[in-house]
């Protein structure tokens, strides 16, 4: 592990990676990079800007995902999100569903290195920030071998700061999303052999990580590793980032600590007419394995949704684990 920022990153995730879930991953990990969401140039451009990409000052460090093919379009979107205050812009060539086909964009990029070099050169010239490209080892029938080679040695010409590569192939064709994210098998290896024949190059592996112990195993000889589901079905798992990784403390002691700290983020959320649920939501892997976790997701899942719900709510919710399970006293 050696470049920092690439260390230990959390996928963008389309509906998962919010600003509220980003947020609530903070207070367990200082030092992890957080992701937006994959938001396409065009919705910058002529969106709802404030809303597609405001977020938090606690959840630097943050990097924001573009989808797009239009060098132009992706520089001037770039320029917005760098004003925005994003610490990273990241190019999306690794998304396979039907949406970003139809655009010529996401993981049919991976067919055009050419192309995603030109993108990576303009988003390069727009912004001071770094530029980086997410992507597959390849997609479709093309060999891993020379599909990766090619996308990575014409971004590196470009100018990129470093790549996160999906260790799977995305097929395009047969495949929904979902099943693109476990049908094609991993290969790890190819990864590594993507670093060992660019040494000077920023690589993080993604794809498949279950755990931290696993992500270190793996991306062994790599610059860091990036873990999606994992780290949202079981957020308390970044409370083990920066010991593990950084040789510091996690920000808190425990997850009832960790929620308390979380909570004026809440409330301030909740005073702007917001609804409980918008934040709980990304809460329900909490506690697992602990007496009253079922209780507590069930709490959240129908007691959150309510118009009007307040902190009330989830310190109640909390407060079942707390009362059952011999930890937390």
């Amino acid at each position: 592990m050696k470049n920092q920022s690439f260390t230990f990153a959390i996928a963008p995730m389309m509906d998962w990676t919010d600003r509220h879930c980003r947020a609530f991953h903070r207070v367990f990990s200082r030092h992890a990079r957080l992701y937006t969401e994959m938001v396409t140039a065009p919705a910058i451009l002529h969106g709802d800007r404030a809303r597609l990409l405001g977020f938090s000052p606690q959840e630097h460090p943050v990097a924001v995902q573009l989808g797009g093919s239009d060098p132009a379009q992706l520089a001037a979107a770039a320029r917005i999100c760098a004003d925005f205050g994003y610490d990273e812009i990241n190019l999306n060539v690794g998304c396979p569903s039907d949406r970003v086909q139809g655009g010529n964009f996401g993981a049919c990029l991976m067919r055009e290195p050419l192309l995603v070099a030109e993108c990576v050169a303009a988003l390069k010239a727009a912004v001071a920030v770094p530029v980086t490209v997410k992507c597959r080892i390849g997609v479709d029938e093309q060999d891993p071998e020379i599909a990766l080679d090619a996308l990575a040695d014409a971004v590196v010409a470009a100018g990129v700061h470093g790549l996160i590569v999906h260790a799977r192939k995305a097929w395009l064709n047969g495949l929904s999303p979902r099943e693109n994210r476990d049908i094609p098998p991993l290969d790890y290896d190819r990864v590594r052999r993507l670093k060992a024949r660019l040494p000077h190059v920023p690589v993080a592996l993604n794809g498949g990580l279950s755990s931290l112990a696993q992500g270190l195993a793996e991306a062994r000889g790599l610059d860091g590793m990036m873990l999606g589901r994992a780290a949202y079905h079981e957020p308390e798992l970044l409370a083990e980032v920066d010991p593990l990784l950084h040789g510091v403390p996690a920000p808190h002691a425990d997850t009832f600590a960790a929620l308390e700290a979380f909570e004026p983020y809440v409330a301030r959320h909740l005073e702007a007419g917001g609804r409980l649920a918008d934040v709980t939501r990304h809460m329900l892997g909490l506690f697992g394995g602990r007496k009253g976790a079922r209780i507590f997701r069930r709490r959240l899942s129908t007691e959150a949704i309510v118009p009007g719900a307040g902190l009330d709510v989830l310190r109640s919710a909390v407060d079942e684990v707390r009362r059952r399970d011999p930890v937390a006293a």
